[in-house]
């Protein structure tokens, strides 16, 4: 069984929402739920805010926020899972926002991703160093992760 069929069934039977707010991936972790039949008694709305302005209007990320630390960075997936969480009206958001190449820099290379998870227990971050495997396999790799992280959120 998929991660996102894993998602829509625990949802589904808990009576839990879910939502994203995505960077990198570009809405494909939306799309791997809504590719589930009954994702839509789940998942009624994502965020896919690319630039640092969608961010700050979509999602209520501070401007300060993105200007100290960068949209890649944990304490921006932070406000991006809070702002999405509470836009959508959703049980428990998973935000991604990450570097898929090609470049990157010393400080941000290639292939890292940085994930936060709101729910109603508070909100988590983390960082994932998933190496310079190609624009295409870093994204595939955090849709992966963001899904597991989703699933992890669901009571």
């Amino acid at each position: 069984m998929t991660t996102a069929r894993q998602i829509v069934e625990v949802a589904s039977r808990t009576g839990q929402t879910v939502t994203t707010a995505e960077s990198c991936t570009g809405g494909k972790v939306a799309a791997a739920i809504t590719d589930i039949a009954g994702s839509s008694a789940v998942f009624e709305r994502g965020f896919v805010t690319y630039s640092n302005r969608a961010k700050t209007e979509m999602l209520g990320v501070s401007p300060a926020t993105l200007e100290a630390h960068g949209a890649v960075s944990e304490e921006v997936v932070r406000e991006m899972a809070v702002g999405a969480r509470a836009s959508a009206g959703a049980d428990v958001a998973v935000a991604i926002s990450g570097i898929a190449g090609p470049g990157g820099s010393e400080f941000k290379p290639e292939g890292r991703v940085c994930y936060g998870l709101a729910t109603a227990k508070g909100v988590t971050a983390q960082t994932i160093d998933h190496g310079a495997l190609g624009r295409a396999e870093v994204r595939a790799a955090a849709t992966d992760h963001a899904l597991h992280l989703l699933l992890s959120g669901l009571d």
